[in-house]
């Protein structure tokens, strides 16, 4: 599915490289990811999360607390996929859901993408699981090939609908993932006077059939402050909230929340 970020031409590998017909070469890490994000893409000398943030979201989200939010998602990849079908997860971030995607289509032969903007989210996911490449890159534009996708996932990541949209086959499915409007309610309600529920937009996409929604919801329990930090630098939250709510969440040494997702899938509507 990979294509050349400088052409447009196919990427092939070879050896420890990828390279294509116009001989652009673009080594591979050690630990197996691809860095295909050119200095024009850049928004920064490290775009994406830091290595600090995508240590804290790995060690959290091994732990299994939003482990219903994988089977679900699975489940619904599993509903649709058929043998031999590409999977790209636009925004992959440490690879945790990708390794579980890869996981549940282990018997199928899918071939498997993720691309993530930061190359320590890239590096993690490619230490995590060989079932899949991984390579760095912006959701915005995307080093893969127009109409190579049978299924693109989206978690939390930025929305970038025309570039999913190049991407699909014809008839191809977009899985997206949203918190829902309780999601983290009582650590917001910890950290903030006035917290808010998250806004649910409307389910319409332009360009996409609305195919339905399945709805998680329960509670985790985060024994110490060091899940609780690590949970809430996840989320948007972490960028917006002053000293004093920083301050607030140091102080907090255990915690019972509700989460809450809803899983979307949409199929691209031909022509």
């Amino acid at each position: 599915m990979l294509i050349c970020p400088k052409c447009g031409g196919a990427l092939i590998r070879e050896g420890k490289s990828f390279l294509c017909p116009q001989r652009h070469c673009f080594d591979i890490a050690k630990s197996g990811y691809v860095n295909l994000l050119t200095a024009d893409r850049m928004n920064s000398a490290l775009p994406g999360d830091n290595k600090l943030m995508v240590q804290s979201r790995k060690k959290f989200l091994d732990k299994g607390y939003y482990k219903p939010l994988a089977d679900a998602l699975c489940s619904t990849v599993l509903r649709y996929a058929q043998t031999g079908c590409t999977v790209l997860d636009a925004g992959c971030g440490e690879g945790w859901y990708t390794e579980k995607i890869a996981q549940a289509l282990d018997n199928i032969n899918a071939e498997i993408l993720g691309i993530d903007i930061s190359k320590f989210a890239a590096d993690y996911a490619a230490r995590r699981t060989k079932a899949a490449q991984f390579a760095v890159a912006s959701v915005f534009h995307m080093p893969v090939e127009t109409e190579s996708c049978d299924i693109v996932t989206s978690l939390f990541a930025p929305w970038c609908g025309e570039e999913i949209l190049r991407v699909l086959k014809g008839g191809g499915l977009l899985i997206m993932v949203i918190p829902s409007e309780r999601h983290l309610w009582q650590l917001k309600c910890a950290v903030y006077d006035e917290p808010y529920p998250n806004e649910v937009k409307d389910y319409g996409l332009d360009g996409f059939e609305f195919l339905g929604t399945e709805k998680v919801a329960g509670e985790i329990f985060l024994p110490s402050n060091e899940d609780i930090k690590a949970l809430f630098s996840m989320t948007p939250y972490f960028y917006k909230t002053g000293a004093e709510g920083h301050e607030r969440l140091e102080k907090l040494e255990r915690l019972a929340t509700e989460i809450g997702f809803e899983v979307l899938t949409y199929r691209k509507i031909s022509g």
